[in-house]
């Protein structure tokens, strides 16, 4: 026999899960405007008309259009924690950019996402300042973290603490640089220049020069 409560949760759960479904569907058209529109100039009514609801209901969710943005920065940054390994140490660290760099290209609006957005907020009062900010100032220091455990453990040549850091700080800069021109000309061989360049950096770093697949072309 099913009594009361468990007839109420029932009843609750349908409408429960269609909003978190809803409110899923939001910040994946959210995400896809501002990829291609900007946060400036990507509009509440186009993700409201990609969704099918009106505007307001976007304001229901999500209070704002800077709270749809947060909510969208949220979603991008658990994707991109989601797939950084646990236990990968010192150089291996940079060896799997090429990795993130396959998947972004398999998934085009996450690094248009983050890249629009990052050009976006050089200007000061944007909303997603902070969040571009702090996002790089992590990555640097994780990439500087697994750089000087190379050094430390003789895996790379003995760099000073702030080389290391303007080696990472170049590393990543020529990573978004190459990603923005593919971005601009799909006809790039993004992970072939990717993977070259990234050789170019560990050979630099260690003497190696068979750490990163593919900088013949070749897997």
């Amino acid at each position: 026999m099913v009594d009361a409560q468990e007839i109420g949760a029932k009843v609750v759960r349908g409408p429960y899960q269609n909003g978190i479904r809803r409110r899923r569907e939001i910040i994946e058209s959210a995400s896809r405007v501002f990829a291609s529109y900007g946060f400036v100039s990507g509009s509440l009514r186009q993700i409201a008309e990609e969704v099918g609801v009106t505007p307001a209901a976007l304001t229901r969710h999500f209070g704002s259009k800077e709270g749809l943005l947060s909510a969208v920065l949220e979603n991008w940054d658990a994707d991109a924690e989601a797939r950084n390994p646990p236990d990968v140490h010192g150089l291996d660290y940079f060896v799997r950019l090429r990795d993130a760099v396959l998947y972004n290209q398999a998934h085009r609006g996450l690094i248009e996402l983050f890249l629009t957005l990052s050009a976006e907020s050089t200007h000061p009062e944007h909303p997603a300042r902070q969040f571009v900010r702090n996002r790089y100032d992590r990555v640097v220091s994780t990439g500087v973290q697994h750089l000087r455990e190379a050094r430390d453990a003789g895996d790379a040549v003995w760099l000073a603490d702030e080389l290391i850091e303007a080696e990472v700080r170049s590393l990543f800069a020529m990573m978004d640089g190459v990603q923005l021109q593919w971005l601009i000309d799909p006809g790039l061989d993004l992970v072939g220049v990717f993977s070259r360049a990234l050789g170019q950096y560990l050979h630099r770093w260690t003497g190696r020069a068979d750490l990163v697949p593919g900088q013949d072309g070749q897997d």
